[in-house]
């Protein structure tokens, strides 16, 4: 009677080469670049089979996106594509974290293992969802992170110093400030206070 081949078992865990580090099916990581002077990749881990390999699904820096890096996009943006491959898992180099864009604006401190993802992006087509999100300023801009916004008192819209003609020192040395709509002289509004009441939007949100 002929013997039935057996399927190659997957595993709950691997231990990166060279470290005590364990990851897990869920974890995402760190994968090993192509050039000396490239970024790490960064995928998700969905599987890790016994012998040696993982099966991945990659997230893009918005630069590796088809529509480039844009102004809105933050230092640490991810998007989930669904790309999906299969990787030796000896290329593991690390761990990080990529978090919801509502749980990265919360972070009083952002680590080199932090990122965030608000987009799944389609590879083939350059797609993104959702298509739509919220914009701020008189730009009409999505949120990006890493810049400082200033709250207007009235209308209580979010705005760059830079669109309203002050410099992010000015900005920071506001007590209030009305938009040039809202302000009855149709200028900005600018009080210097000792106390800063005016923060990035990071902490506001």
């Amino acid at each position: 009677m002929a013997k039935t081949k057996q399927g190659k078992k997957d595993l709950d865990s691997y231990t990166i080469k060279g470290t005590n580090k364990v990851v897990r099916v869920g974890d995402t990581v760190l994968m090993r670049p192509s050039g000396a002077d490239t970024l790490p990749y960064i995928a998700l881990i969905h599987s890790i089979s016994s012998s040696n390999k993982i099966h991945v699904r990659w997230y893009y820096r918005p630069e590796e996106s088809l529509g480039g890096r844009r102004q809105f996009h933050g230092a640490k943006e991810l998007f989930l594509s669904d790309h999906y491959d299969v990787q030796s898992a000896d290329s593991i180099e690390g761990v990080c974290v990529v978090h919801s864009f509502k749980e990265y604006v919360k972070l009083e401190n952002v680590g080199s293992e932090d990122f965030f993802c608000r987009f799944e992006y389609k590879a083939a087509t350059g797609a993104f969802t959702p298509d739509r999100v919220a914009v701020y300023c008189k730009c009409e801009m999505p949120y990006n992170p890493d810049d400082l916004m200033v709250q207007c008192d009235d209308c209580k819209d979010w705005f760059h110093p830079s669109c309203m003609g002050m410099s992010p020192g000015q900005a920071k040395k506001l007590d209030h400030f009305l938009c040039s709509d809202c302000s009855s002289d149709n200028d900005v509004a600018k009080r210097p206070n000792k106390e800063n009441k005016i923060e990035s939007k990071r902490r506001k949100r």
